[in-house]
């Protein structure tokens, strides 16, 4: 078992959570707007839908793998286009995180759950995201792929977990934060392009 790839998965996590996205975003509203259980219910909303893309990711691309390493190179190589596209569109994107904090209807936290929830598994960004970044970090020659996958769909979903609950937890102080240092939103716009890159080129270099 290679932990150094299991702390790069987790370092990349991170940083992608960290980084302005439209999930960290919507979390972030939902608890400025409605106030921070409402934001939590949001984030495990979101956080249980990765399950599905995992599961997804864990038997469909172990199967490929299984029948045909060529195949998984392709995978490999496609992955490293789609993040190296992704990196390209946050350079084409505007930095500048806008926030609303008032005008959305107010919702019981099931239904923000449910949202959330909604709202990954139905998204096919996720999958291809997903399929782009876990193959860079098979980690083991002794565990199985679907076991693997699973580890760092875990993983994500706890790393995640972490980072957007301490955003809907903090989110009053994380909003005045915004606000008041419009530089914020560039730094962490290169520190998404960074990862993206990083991940991409990493992938193209790993021997797995």
């Amino acid at each position: 078992m290679n932990c150094e790839t299991l702390y790069a998965f987790i370092l990349a996590t991170a940083a992608l959570a960290v980084s302005p996205g439209p999930d960290n975003i919507y979390v972030l509203t939902q608890s400025i707007t409605n106030g921070k259980k409402h934001g939590l219910a949001t984030v495990a909303g979101l956080i249980s839908g990765c399950l599905v893309h995992t599961t997804l990711l864990a038997f469909g691309i172990s199967a490929l793998i299984k029948a045909n390493h060529q195949i998984f190179f392709l995978i490999k190589l496609f992955g490293a286009c789609y993040l190296l596209y992704l990196a390209f569109q946050v350079f084409r994107g505007d930095s500048d995180i806008r926030l609303s904090k008032g005008g959305a209807p107010q919702k019981t936290l099931g239904q923000l759950f449910k949202q959330g929830f909604v709202m990954n598994v139905l998204n096919p960004k996720v999958t291809i995201f997903f399929l782009a970044f876990f193959p860079a970090f098979l980690f083991s020659d002794q565990l199985s792929n679907v076991v693997q996958f699973y580890i760092l769909g875990l993983l994500f979903m706890m790393v995640s977990a972490l980072i957007f609950g301490g955003i809907a937890i903090l989110s009053g102080v994380i909003s005045d934060y915004l606000i008041k240092n419009s530089r914020t939103g560039s730094i962490l716009k290169w520190l998404q392009i960074l990862v993206f890159v990083g991940i991409a080129v990493y992938l193209l270099l790993s021997d797995k």
